[in-house]
């Protein structure tokens, strides 16, 4: 009997309704509490997941190893194939090795002096270059790092400067001031570098750089078009005849020992013979780098800005660049006053201030005396090469 009672309330223990409720709600609970702690410990990894797939390196969390290329994993540059080996008129920046030729010392002179301009603005403007591999907090509530959108190409001593720093009055352009030379010197950092070196926009803001060595860069178009196929391109075109010789006026002001310029214009002074190995020469032939760019991107989405109306009518040309970037006419001629001592427009308030600001003391040199006969002869050198050019760009810029 007493054993009998004891099973009974065993048995109506173990399959009471209300217990058994409890006891899987128990369960479910437990459950539930190790899926959330799955979770959390799963989430804390993604970043490292997300950089570790995007910048493509080799590790047994990502799904599918990728090759590495001399020790970097981009992406982009492994998906484009790489260009084959050509001697690009500004690239030797960096070369150690001693050359005979006075032509290849000069260009490397001209490289290391445009280089030491490009980081003093950069140091003047509080900004740091990121080490290869750091990493951009993209978003902080303030605006977001982006790739840009608009890219100022060339050509160097055209005016680039100028137009860039016009162009930072616009409230909806956002961008760095120093030259990156991501496509043409620092390609192998990867494209998360460059992000990092770009300032951070809001939404509906243009990110922009510029640099100039871009245009006569035989890799660029192909790898900024890996990039974005949508971007903008931007070419400020000058007298090849005048940026030449302001070309020389820059190396000049940092090494008075150069040769003159006559002497490096031509390879023998009594033939005539224009030596076209000579970068400042080189630059100016337009036609035939803008054809190496076509091959990438349409002429509808490169603009060619005047340098000679850059400085005439200031206003005119941002009216047409805010125009090609889809931007409201906010700079006009309110904005410029001209400087008579320098010679070119300066900004009556520039980005971030309520003074007058002009550019530095390295713009607006005199340009040394040259002998009429040589910037004769450069004329009718460049010419076929300028006619070839309005023929492409459907504009006759006025050189001849």
């Amino acid at each position: 009997m007493e054993y009998s009672l004891v099973c009974h309330n065993l048995y109506a223990f173990s399959f009471s309704p209300v217990k058994n409720k409890l006891f899987l709600l128990g369960i479910m609970f437990l459950l539930w509490v190790y899926m959330l702690y799955s979770c959390v410990g799963y989430c804390a990894t993604m970043p490292s997941l997300v950089v570790d797939n995007y910048r493509g390196k080799e590790t047994g969390s990502v799904v599918g190893k990728r090759i590495e290329n001399n020790g970097r994993g981009d992406l982009m540059s492994r998906l484009l194939p790489r260009p084959q080996p050509w001697v690009d008129i500004e690239s030797d920046y960096d070369e150690t090795s001693v050359r005979t030729s006075s032509r290849d010392l000069l260009n490397n002179d001209i490289d290391a002096y445009r280089g030491a301009e490009d980081w003093d603005e950069m140091r003047g403007e509080g900004q740091k270059v990121p080490e290869p591999g750091a990493m951009s907090s993209f978003s902080n509530g303030s605006g977001s790092k982006k790739l840009p959108q608009a890219i100022i190409i060339g050509v160097k001593k055209g005016g680039t400067r100028a137009l860039l720093e016009f162009l930072r009055v616009h409230p909806d352009i956002r961008a760095v001031g120093a030259e990156p030379h991501f496509f043409d010197r620092n390609y192998e950092n990867g494209l998360e570098w460059y992000r990092e070196l770009m300032p951070k926009t809001l939404e509906g803001q243009i990110t922009m750089e510029k640099t100039p060595s871009y245009f006569v860069t035989r890799e660029a178009p192909a790898r900024i078009s890996a990039m974005s196929r949508d971007t903008k391109l931007i070419v400020v075109v000058r007298d090849p005849v005048t940026r030449a010789i302001s070309d020389y006026t820059q190396t000049l002001s940092k090494n008075p020992d150069i040769p003159t310029f006559e002497s490096l214009t031509f390879k023998n002074r009594t033939t005539g013979l224009i030596d076209t190995s000579w970068s400042a020469i080189q630059i100016g032939i337009y036609a035939k780098h803008l054809d190496n760019w076509l091959q990438y991107f349409p002429m509808g989405q490169i603009l060619f800005v005047s340098g000679e109306r850059l400085i005439s009518d200031p206003a005119g040309e941002l009216g047409r660049v805010q125009d090609f970037l889809g931007l409201k006419r906010i700079i006009t001629d309110k904005h410029f006053y001209f400087n008579q001592t320098k010679g070119f427009p300066c900004l009556k308030k520039a980005e971030g201030s309520s003074k007058p600001h002009c550019l530095g003391k390295t713009k607006g040199r005199t340009h040394p005396n040259i002998h009429p006969e040589v910037v004769q002869r450069l004329r009718d050198f460049y010419r076929p090469f300028n006619m070839k050019f309005y023929q492409m760009t459907g504009h006759n810029f006025g050189w001849d």
